[in-house]
């Protein structure tokens, strides 16, 4: 009786839920709340405990047993509520959907005098796929908070990640062997995360084009020489290419390239990919095992590439404290021009903020309100943090 609570349901693809729960974990600590991870999907197979003597597991006998299948349509979410005007004093709990779908009354979940009639609610159950840290930074109660917290704002999910996410001993196992195997002992370790959203599984042409376009236009990886054998002397620098995507034909191609050719600056290059699943099946337990190896493993680059509107990306980058340079989504199954940019920040990019002012109840853009809050490179409508300066 004495606490107040916030469950995270498990929800999505790995990415989204590891975002969704630093999410969780910054509002939980924001209002007072205990954190109870809901344990499907893997979650306790993929992470440690990540408080001293104590778990963050829901118990299973957790009495509200639908919870798993609350949605958009629910009347217990919080938004239902809203809309039909029916929002009780003091109910023992609310649903949050904060999900992708999420309508304009689930979206005044950010404005301020709501936060204050759910801080006398004691269990809140959340299910979201979004990271919607950039939206708790437009909360007014919170900001003096939030400063404390976090002086640098773009580190955000980097200290939230790094506290949070451990990989299980049979996850760590995966890393630690992969790792040592084949990139501990390069000069250098370059991480290329390649995410194509198409319905056909590929290789595309364009999206080779692409990633050798950036990563030759930004020195990352050197040219080859087409035209003459150059021998390169044996004391070269080596360089180590880790490549994440579902499909192995591009770690294929850029391997064929670089033993078929030598490299114009004498370099030697290795290109490594631990998986390709081809499809995502977030609901796998070895699948996900090795999903959150390779993001852990990519996020122990020096350098990395990372493709638009992945959030599997999005977490490699964060844990790493890199910014990445960003491949753009290309249209058309064209590659775009310029093929990619370096991001502002490290931080994940919120893909579905609210355009909502909570004084003036108008719309609103709310990614020009704070200097440490604006649009995110890869998705114009979406937002992150950034430092201010």
């Amino acid at each position: 009786m004495d606490c107040n609570y916030l469950v995270w349901t498990a929800y999505s693809g790995l990415g989204n839920r590891i975002l969704t729960i630093a999410s969780a974990f910054l509002y939980a600590i924001l209002t007072n709340r205990v954190l109870l991870v809901d344990g499907d999907k893997g979650t306790a197979d993929l992470f440690c405990e990540p408080f001293p003597e104590t778990s963050w597991l829901l118990p299973s006998d957790f009495p509200i047993k639908q919870f798993k299948n609350f949605s958009i349509g629910s009347p217990e979410s919080y938004g239902n509520m809203l809309k039909s005007k029916v929002v009780h004093s003091s109910p023992a709990f609310l649903y949050l959907h904060l999900a992708h779908d999420y309508s304009e009354y689930d979206k005044l979940f950010f404005c301020e005098d709501n936060q204050q009639y759910l801080q006398t609610i004691p269990w809140l159950i959340l299910k979201s796929d979004n990271y919607f840290v950039p939206s708790l930074f437009l909360i007014p109660a919170y900001q003096e908070e939030l400063m404390r917290l976090f002086p640098q704002r773009d580190a955000v999910f980097h200290h939230l990640g790094r506290y949070l996410f451990h990989p299980s001993n049979a996850v760590w196992g995966m890393i630690t062997r992969y790792y040592d195997s084949y990139l501990a002992r390069a000069d250098e370790k370059l991480g290329i995360q390649i995410r194509v959203f198409d319905t056909e599984t590929g290789p595309f042409q364009h999206v080779l084009d692409q990633v050798l376009a950036c990563t030759f236009k930004e020195h990352l990886l050197p040219e080859v020489n087409t035209q003459e054998p150059i021998v390169s002397p044996r004391k070269a620098k080596s360089k180590a290419a880790l490549v994440t995507s579902l499909n192995s034909g591009y770690c294929d191609k850029f391997r064929n390239m670089y033993w078929e050719h030598p490299t114009a600056n004498g370099e030697t290059i290795s290109f490594h990919q631990p998986s390709h699943e081809e499809h995502q099946n977030s609901d796998k337990k070895m699948h996900n095992r090795k999903a959150w190896a390779e993001i852990y493993l990519l996020s122990l680059s020096d350098v990395m590439v990372t493709s638009a509107w992945s959030t599997f990306g999005y977490v490699a980058q964060g844990l790493s404290g890199l910014k990445p340079w960003l491949l753009f989504k290309p249209e058309n199954r064209t590659a775009p021009d310029p093929p990619c940019r370096q991001v502002l920040s490290m931080e994940p990019c919120f893909h579905a903020p609210p355009f909502y002012d909570c004084k003036t109840k108008r719309g609103t853009d709310t990614g020009k309100l704070v200097p440490h809050v604006t649009h995110c490179e890869d998705m114009s409508w979406g937002l992150k943090l950034v430092d201010q300066n």
